[in-house]
Parts: C-alpha cells; structure tokens; sequence
C-alpha cells in the first residue's frame, strides 16, 4: 500500500444501493496525491476491474472473513505505456503536457488558463506527443466519456501550438489512400456549400448524400483496419474516443436524411452547416493528429498488410488505389482466409495431427472426415456471417463469406472484442461476456432494420464437453426474404423460376381444370411465337391490358409497391440503370411520381415485358399465400 498519500474511507459493509453512486462520486473527486479506502464486508472483486479502467492500482487486506479493507491509489504514471516504445518521445514535455491536461481537465484551471500556460511552455507540439499524451491520461483516471465530450476544448488548448507533418506518400499507400479519401469529401462538402447558396431542389440533395453514404466506408476501413493496427503498439484512443464521433457524423446524417424524406425542407437546411462542420472537424483530427501519429507508430509491414484487408472493405467516393509496395511478395498469407489456415495448419502439424507433406490429409471432425480445404470451402460458402472470440475476449476468426451484412477485414482478428465495437456498445458486450462466462445465460439475439433490409444476430456461449465456457460464437444474417415467404415451396427454385417465367400472363383460374387448360393454351402460344411476332406482340399489349391486377403503362410504382413490398427489390435487379435507386430515400422519391411507361422507357425495357414480369411475381406470390 502506497503511505505517501491521503485516503478516503468510504464504509460499504451492509450498503449495496448507495455504495456505488458514492464510490463514483468519491472517484470524480479525488485530486493528486489521493486515493480511496474501502470498507466491505466481502472482497469487492467487482470493483478492480472499474479501478483499474480508471487508472488505479490496489491492495488488498483481509481482516476477517465479514471485513476487508481495500486500498485504491493513482497508477504509477512514471511508468512507460505500450505506445511510448515505438516513438522517440521527450518525457520531460510529455509529463509536462500531461499535467497542463489534467489540471484542466480537473477544474483547477480555466480553458483560458491552460491555453496561455501551454504557449508560454511550448513553442510546437507534434501529433505523437499529443496522441501519447492522450493515451497517458487513463493512467490518471481520465475516462474515455470524458475525453469524447470535451475533445473540442482539449484541441482549443494546443491550437497555437500543435503542429503536424505534410505526408508525401506514394499512390496505394493506405494512410495515403484516406487522405485521398478526405480530399474527395471535402469536394462534396463544398457542393453542399454552394447548394446552401441557391433555391432548394430536392433531386440535387439526394445525390449529394447519395455520396455522403459513402462516409460510412471510410469509417468501417478506419475502424477495422487503421485503429486495429494502432492497438496492437498500444494506442487504443482512436477506437475508443473518435469512433465515437464517427458514430455522431452517422447519426446526424441519418436525421437529415429522415428530414429530406419527408419534405421538411427548412428542418432539413437548416441542419445542413452542422452536417459540414462535424464532417469537417473529424477530417481535421484525422489529417492533423491520426494520420501524421499512424504513420510514426506503424511499419512498412503494417501497411502491406492493411492494404490488403483495405481491399475487402472497399474505398469512399475514390477509385481503388494502386497496390502497395510488397504487397506481391507478401502472397496469399495476407488473407485472413489464409492465415486462418495456416495457423490451423501449424497448430495440428506441432501436435503431430497433420504431416508437413500431407496439406489435403483427411482429418477427424466431429461429426465425419475433411481437409483443411474442404473446411475453409464451408465457411465460405454459409449464408450466415460467423465470428467467433475467444475466452479471453480476443476475436480469433470470421468466415469470408461474399456478400457480409457488415464489412470485416484480416485487421480485427487479435483484436479485444471491445475494442471492435463503438464506445456506447461496449457495456452491452461485456454484460454478454459476463453472463455466458458465469453459465447465467447462454443465448442472446438481437435484429434490426437497416437499408431496407431485416438484419437478425444472435450470439450462443460456447463451452466444450466439460461446460467450461471457451467464448462466444456471433451469427449474422439478412433474413428480409425469409421473412417474406409464406405457404410452400415444393419444387426446385429453379423450376418454380421457369415454370412462372412461361405463364407470366396467365389469369387465375376458378378451378384446377381451367388453370390446366390455361397453362396448355400459353405453352402452345410460346411454341407459335416465332412465326407471329407481329400478332404475339400484339397478344401481348391485350394480356397486359387483361391482367387481373389492372397494371398499366400509367400505372404508378408506388402505388404497386404499397400493396406488394417486395417488387421493389425485383425492380432493382432488372436493369443495371436502376443501380443508384438501391438508395431508399431515392427510390421512395422516385416511386412516388414515375409510371411503368416512364420507369421501361429508363431502364431499356419494353413497357409489356415489363408489366407482365411484375405480373408474373405477384402470380407467384399469391400462389404461395
């Protein structure tokens, strides 16, 4: 127990509502050269973990079985973090920052007041001396809320003083490739600016954040790939502080969204400067402080490997970047398919399960006989997305399917479950962890509305055959259009697809007799149409005017739409010009006003071919009803 400093008593014995609300508060209070003595009637196990979060160490005295005395005091902050081993830093400057900070941070000066005393202490701070700094802070109880709400106030105190490197670098580097990135999103924040400047059309707002969609991609790459490289040199504030306002930028884009939608045009403009200044304001964390600060803490290796996982994920608003130097030579082992593989591989060679000149041995599963090959081929192939962490919280694998409902790259795997989540997410994951690990619960599922699509995740505990808990297994699905299906499918899909396709016309029958007898006479229709394109064209114009549905060339989308959701994902697939109307708010606008006839003529489809397959899909929906 450290003697040098002054403790607060605080008396838990017998207190459980109360207990923890003073606790914390004892904790927002403490200053320097104090620490927190607590008084239980059991070990408060529950607490060290809390402490330890907040930048304290601890000792423990156990008077008695009913009394034990546990003693919290401020971390060592002399000793070096993670980080510091990869940068050349002054710890002199550092420590002195770090007290400026504090002293802030902890209401014994004003914002004015420390702005002034780092100016008059420095003439520059770097971007590493500013990121390890930050990083120091949770060693002396500085949460990571905090950090997030007054980050703002933070950078007005360095905003003299704080300097950054111009990054020169070549064309495929990944730190590169987001500057690239940044670049492109200020050009439409300045189409955004100059919009603000003319009379409002709607159609001319939906592209542009059609584009600002595209943020969400150089988010998903930065949190995926850039800040899983920073936390393995100890640098987990990105993750954990701007992944946060990334969050925010979303959120908000989402609100002015939902204002565009529904026509509230002033609500939505005026929103339109508070959009392009949290934009603005993260590129200038990312340029000035993340960037210059990446490039310092990470290696060529890094970023070879990065490049690849950047792949995966995709790029915002730019083409994709050029390879990056190395990335050839370094082959297959960049892929997390791969080096899933080969870790497997190693493992069973080192236990003598697989011979090193036998790659494709059969080996023993539970439940059959498989090589490497034909196991990695199965995860790849489900319809369901799997992750899998370990019991010890570490994200281990992930199948590599196609089409993911969220991106991953190689970049999360090694990674804290924790840290692969946003801050406000992070205390639903851990009460997960506690539950399976504890035996209290062994499920949990949650599903969500996402783009038009229903999204289900569920996360089973998993525990070998002795029941010890050995981590938690997430699966993933779009089930929009299991969700849909109603009655029976008895045939082959395909089949089903044909025999629809040849009776796209047919009207419904009274009974089983007259619906044979319609599907005869249309087969031998199709059999006579080569010889009588005119007169089936023809045909074709009066079944279109015959449908039972009375869909027409006047006929409006949405109205087709609001009684049949599901010919809107059949009308994306039908043209690649209807591509940009995967867009929800677009298609919903576009759907309100625009025909058959107007909706054939853009995407290069004739107006009866058209009719007679939407037609023809609701036929099969109402079969299976």
């Amino acid at each position: 127990m450290k003697k040098d400093i002054r403790y607060k008593t605080i008396d838990g014995r017998g207190e459980h509502e109360s207990f923890r609300d003073c606790l914390t508060q004892a904790v927002n209070e403490i200053g320097h050269g104090e620490g927190i003595h607590v008084i239980k009637d059991f070990e408060p196990f529950p607490m060290y973990k809390m402490m330890e979060s907040k930048g304290f160490d601890k000792y423990v005295e156990k008077i008695s079985d009913t009394e034990y005395h546990a003693y919290f005091y401020p971390a060592e902050s002399e000793e070096a973090i993670e980080m510091e081993a990869h940068l050349n830093v002054d710890h002199a400057k550092v420590k002195k920052i770090i007290k400026i900070k504090l002293d802030f941070l902890e209401g014994r000066i004003t914002l004015e007041q420390a702005k002034a005393e780092m100016n008059a202490s420095f003439k520059e701070v770097t971007a590493q001396e500013f990121a390890i700094c930050e990083q120091y802070l949770q060693k002396y109880g500085i949460s990571d809320d905090t950090l997030a709400e007054r980050m703002e106030e933070i950078l007005e105190i360095f905003k003299d003083v704080l300097v950054s490197d111009k990054l020169d670098l070549k064309e495929g580097h990944p730190i590169r490739t987001y500057l690239d990135e940044t670049d492109a999103i200020k050009a439409v924040l300045n189409d955004m600016q100059r919009l603000l400047q003319k009379r409002f059309i709607k159609n001319q707002w939906l592209e542009i954040y059609e584009k600002l969609d595209k943020i969400n991609i150089h988010f998903s790459r930065k949190q995926n790939q850039l800040f899983a490289a920073l936390e393995r040199k100890g640098f987990d504030k990105p993750s954990k502080v701007m992944w946060t306002l990334d969050n925010n930028i979303k959120a908000i884009l989402k609100k002015a969204q939902t204002f565009l939608e529904e026509n509230k045009d002033e609500a939505f403009l005026e929103l339109q400067h508070e959009v392009i200044e949290m934009i603005k304001d993260m590129m200038v964390k990312e340029i000035e402080i993340l960037f210059p600060t990446s490039m310092e803490l990470l290696t060529e290796e890094d970023f070879v490997l990065m490049r690849k996982g950047d792949d995966e994920i995709g790029y915002c608003l730019i083409p994709d970047p050029k390879p990056y130097k190395g990335q050839s030579e370094a082959g297959e082992n960049l892929g997390v398919g791969s080096e899933f593989m080969s870790d497997l591989t190693l493992l069973l060679k080192k236990h003598g399960v697989l011979d090193q000149k036998k790659q494709d041995d059969v080996l023993d599963v539970s439940q059959g006989k498989l090589t490497l090959e034909q196991i990695n081929l199965i995860f790849k192939h489900l319809q369901v997305d799997l992750s899998y962490v370990d019991e010890n919280e570490i994200v281990k694998f992930y199948s590599d399917t196609k089409h993911r409902v969220f991106p991953r790259s190689a970049g999360v795997i090694g990674r804290k479950v924790q840290n692969c989540h946003p801050r406000e997410s992070v205390d639903t994951v851990e009460r997960i962890i506690k539950a399976f690990r504890s035996g209290e619960q062994d499920q949990a599922e949650f599903w969500l509305e996402l783009g038009g699509k229903f999204i289900y995740i569920i996360y089973n505990a998993v525990r070998d055959e002795a029941g010890n808990f050995r981590g938690i297994l997430e699966m993933m699905q779009d089930v929009t259009h299991i969700r849909s299906l109603t009655g029976s499918q008895r045939l082959l899909s395909w089949d089903q697809e044909d025999k629809d396709g040849s009776e796209a016309v047919k009207v419904e029958s009274k009974d089983t007799s007259e619906a044979n007898a319609s599907q005869a006479h249309t087969s031998q229709a199709h059999t006579s149409q080569a010889d009588t394109s005119q007169a089936d064209t023809s045909a074709a114009k009066n079944k279109v005017d015959e449908n039972a549905y009375g869909i027409e060339p006047s006929t409006i989308l949405g109205d087709i739409v609001k009684v049949y959701p599901f010919i809107r994902d059949y009308m994306l697939g039908l043209s690649p010009k209807f591509a940009k109307l995967k867009n929800p708010i677009l298609f919903k606008t576009m759907s309100s006003v625009a025909t058959l006839e107007m909706i054939g003529e853009r995407g290069g489809l004739e107006i009866e071919d058209l009719i007679n397959k939407i037609v023809s899909q609701i036929d099969l929906y109402k079969k299976k009803v």
